[in-house]
């Protein structure tokens, strides 16, 4: 009898080893690869093995900041077996990243058979960099310094001033940052604009690139100590803890604040501000803060008057809350409200009431608005005046014939006429073409 157990139970299990279903085999990933070229291209290769057929295969890439992957299909059907594919990412064409970017690539195979999951491969990270120079670096408490002509010594100033603004920004915004800042110092202007690439305009000399944490500046050696390379290196770093002191995924502040608080923690509400701005409002020039939220303008001479502007509507707000109420302000960002939101909990009205309150403190009338207009009221009917209750209107009768009546009654019928018009030929038409399709074989 125990024979005779041990031997069913046996067959049991070889008949539920054989119904059992076998386990799919899944697609296999070599380790992934990736190169950069300065100014020309990112390339990500992947090697892969499937066992079943592809309907597709893409690539996903995600850089800093990006709230998911860009998708990308680098190739349509794709029979079963090994193969090794590549996306170019080209930088000649007018494309464009900035030196110091990582970028991160999954490659996704997509099978014919939609009951089988996609499989995604393992991520590879490049970062993208300036190779044109050899790079000197000297490292802080929160700023990493790259330059690649001048002494030492031109090395240890310029990371001297931008440890300090890092340290005066945070304790002014009550923020610690935590991770390093790269500074990198270029020493000619046609560098500095190749790195920066074609929408950089003439006139900057410095940039702050708060997503991948880095700042770049036009420094020749023996300007270092200049009054105007101070301001700038202070200036561009503060936008940097500015952002980490707002950083969320739905609202950024206007950028006249982002501007006016870097400039008022770098250099002041400075004399020449002060001049620009009050000109502006005394001509009638002068640009309401609500032009300012997105972009500035192009040309040199509006684009410095938005930055005197923007320190103006800062130093008009300390002046007025105080210190705290800016802390406030800015602050309160981080938790993704809008701009009224922001200002009336902190400033006690919204941005238009604000806007219209440092515009009067500035004696400047208010902009004449441009652009379309509300079409002005035209005369109403009789009796059509508010409040007014009009009086039924009379039955018509054939003594009553008008004109007007009897062109209102032709018009109906002529539309009735071409609607039921139209209706015939529509199933004159279709029973012609019932005809033509029956009588083909």
């Amino acid at each position: 009898m125990i024979r005779i157990g041990r031997g069913l139970a046996a067959a049991i299990l070889l008949a539920l080893a054989l119904v059992a279903p076998a386990t799919a085999a899944t697609p296999t990933f070599e380790p992934p690869a990736a190169t950069s070229s300065f100014g020309e291209e990112i390339v990500f290769t992947q090697a892969f093995s499937s066992p079943f057929d592809l309907a597709r295969v893409e690539i996903l890439i995600e850089s800093p900041g990006s709230l998911g992957p860009f998708v990308v299909e680098v190739a349509g059907t794709t029979a079963a077996g090994s193969h090794v594919l590549s996306h170019q990412m080209s930088l000649a064409g007018g494309g464009h990243v900035y030196p110091n970017t990582s970028t991160t690539a999954r490659w996704r195979l997509v099978p014919t058979d939609r009951t089988v999951e996609p499989e995604i491969g393992p991520p590879i990270t490049v970062q993208y960099a300036d190779t044109r120079f050899t790079w000197k670096t000297l490292e802080g408490d929160s700023v990493r310094l790259h330059w690649y002509e001048g002494s030492d010594a031109f090395g240890r100033r310029a990371l001297e001033i931008g440890e300090q603004a890092v340290r005066e920004a945070e304790a002014f915004l009550g923020v610690s940052e935590s991770e390093p800042i790269d500074f990198f110092v270029y020493a000619d202007e046609a560098a500095f604009y190749d790195a920066l690439g074609p929408g950089t305009r003439e006139n900057v000399v410095g940039t702050a690139v708060a997503r991948i944490r880095t700042m770049y500046a036009l420094i020749a050696p023996n300007d270092v100590t200049d009054a105007e390379v101070r301001r700038v290196i202070p200036h561009e770093l503060t936008h940097l803890v500015f952002d980490t002191a707002v950083r969320n995924p739905y609202h950024s502040p206007p950028l006249w604040l982002n501007e006016g608080v870097a400039d008022y923690l770098a250099s002041g509400y400075t004399p020449g501000d002060r001049a620009a701005v009050e000109s502006a409002a005394r001509e009638g020039w002068l640009m309401p803060l609500r032009a300012l939220g997105g972009l500035f303008p192009t040309t040199y001479e509006r684009f410095s008057l938005a930055y005197s502007e923007s320190v103006s509507a800062v130093d008009y707000l300390v002046r007025e809350q105080g210190t705290d109420a800016l802390v406030e302000l800015v602050n309160s960002y981080a938790d993704g409200v809008t701009d009224d939101e922001a200002f009336t909990a902190a400033v006690g009205v919204d941005l238009a009431a604000f806007d219209e309150a440092w515009m009067a403190d500035l004696g400047a009338d208010p902009p004449t608005r441009h652009g379309p207009q509300p079409a002005p009221a035209g005369p109403l009917p009789s009796g059509w005046e508010a409040g007014a209750t009009a009086a039924p209107a009379p039955t018509p009768t054939p003594d009553d014939a008008s004109p007007l009546g009897e062109v209102w009654v032709l018009g109906v019928a002529a539309l009735a006429g071409l609607l039921v018009g139209g209706g015939l030929a529509v199933v004159r038409r279709r029973r012609a073409r019932d005809d033509v399709d029956a009588s083909l074989p």
